[in-house]
């Protein structure tokens, strides 16, 4: 029937949906880690500094990092969770549709240009700290600010993508039969 090409991309639609889904997943749990790594470094930190009178300038940094891993992680995590802010006082009121409309919209006009403003101005900034093998400024920092640095521009391809998913969810949504009250 004529409903064999909707139906067909509708289960390729859903698969997208699915496997980019498990990526932000992926990401969040590493997010997660990264919580629990830098609950743990902090507990290092403090028992080094005032139990044992010593200190450490990489963990420290490291600490601070991983801090900065968590939310350029998790962003597409939190944005498939519904997690970002948002003024849900009309929002909460609108039909199905219509939030499918006015997140599909936010996403395209807010989102994406965003993610492709980050993704612009951080590569210089990445390929310079990637060509000099950027370590830490400070005697005992880390070795490797270049490989953390790159966070940034994944941040935004993550963040782009599941914008991309929710789109796509939308688009189901909005493709699918109006529903009855």
């Amino acid at each position: 029937g004529t409903d064999a090409p909707a139906g067909a991309a509708a289960t390729t639609a859903s698969a997208i949906v699915a496997q980019l889904d498990r990526l932000s997943l992926w990401a969040g749990r590493l997010a997660a880690v990264c919580c629990a790594l830098m609950a743990a470094c902090t507990g290092a930190v403090v028992v080094m500094r005032y139990g044992l009178g010593a200190g450490s300038v990489a963990l420290q940094e490291f600490v601070s990092y991983l801090h900065s891993a968590v939310f350029m992680l998790g962003a597409g995590f939190t944005l498939q969770r519904q997690g970002h802010v948002r003024v849900d006082i009309f929002y909460r009121r609108f039909s199905e549709r219509s939030r499918a409309w006015i997140d599909s919209l936010g996403a395209i006009v807010f989102l994406f240009p965003l993610c492709v403003f980050i993704a612009i101005v951080s590569h210089g900034y990445v390929v310079d700290a990637w060509s000099i093998r950027e370590a830490s400024g400070d005697p005992g920092g880390l070795p490797v600010v270049f490989v953390w640095k790159s966070l940034i521009p994944l941040m935004a391809v993550l963040l782009l993508l599941q914008g991309s998913t929710e789109i796509l969810r939308n688009l189901m949504i909005l493709s699918a039969p109006p529903r009855s009250c």
